[in-house]
């Protein structure tokens, strides 16, 4: 039995990461960054792109029946799309931010801050594999890997909306340690993660969704990419559904 460090270490590093980072940024605004901040927000919005199309490709290994990756994720995103949308979750993830903005005092792009890295930082291949391997396995590579990419973007992203960003840390702790934590349960059903369609169809979700971040972040385009959420936890159940019926 692994405990409760070993299952969870690669969150409390990645939260530690994103820590530091924002405190870099708070320090550099102003100064080098705003000459730069600009090529390095496209540059993070291109290699989000880049991530992105990668993780949708594992789309392509999934077979259900007769439906395949794409169209079991096109109705994952539209069943979630609509969940999404009539909860409300994109205002509600905006009201987490402005209510966080108030409590502390926060200023300048505090929300919009928060929300940004929230998404960013949660959903992503690293996140979900990473945690599933560091519960079952005990290890944290791969989220250790993640933590680095998080804690750079931190920098970046402090240094333009501020201390909201560091608040992203609350929403990555409790995703990626209920992930770690709840793995040790699937250690049966699934004993190779990476490769499991579940996981597979999760991460290629999360790629289309991670695809929309990118084009927001280059600004050529406006995605409601927080109302895609429900989408995550609907794709296995999906896959599950169409797998039986064949």
């Amino acid at each position: 039995m692994l405990d409760f460090w070993t299952k969870t270490s690669g969150t409390w590093i990645n939260v530690l990461a994103i820590a530091c980072g924002t405190f870099l940024g708070l320090i550099l605004r102003g100064r080098f960054l705003s000459q730069v901040l600009p090529i390095l927000k496209q540059a993070i919005g291109l290699i989000t792109i880049f991530v992105s199309i990668n993780m949708a490709n594992s789309l392509l290994k999934i077979k259900a029946g007769a439906l395949d990756g794409v169209i079991l994720s096109l109705i994952a995103l539209i069943i979630g799309g609509v969940i999404g949308e009539l909860g409300q979750i994109e205002k509600r993830l905006e009201a987490v931010g402005d209510w966080l903005k108030a409590k502390f005092k926060g200023k300048g792009k505090f929300t919009e801050g928060f929300v940004a890295a929230s998404l960013l930082f949660c959903i992503g291949p690293m996140a979900i594999i990473g945690s599933l391997n560091n519960g079952l396995r005990g290890e944290d590579n791969l989220l250790v890997l993640k933590s680095a990419l998080d804690g750079f973007i931190s920098i970046v992203f402090a240094s333009t909306y501020g201390i909201g960003v560091g608040f992203s840390a609350l929403p990555v702790a409790l995703y990626q340690g209920s992930l770690s934590l709840l793995a040790g349960n699937l250690a049966q059903s699934l004993p190779d993660p990476a490769n499991a369609q579940p996981v597979l169809i999760i991460t290629g979700v999360g790629g289309l969704m991670l695809l929309g971040l990118g084009l927001n972040l280059l600004e050529l385009a406006k995605v409601r990419v927080a109302s895609f959420l429900p989408a995550l936890a609907i794709a296995p159940l999906v896959y599950w559904l169409a797998d039986s019926l064949q």
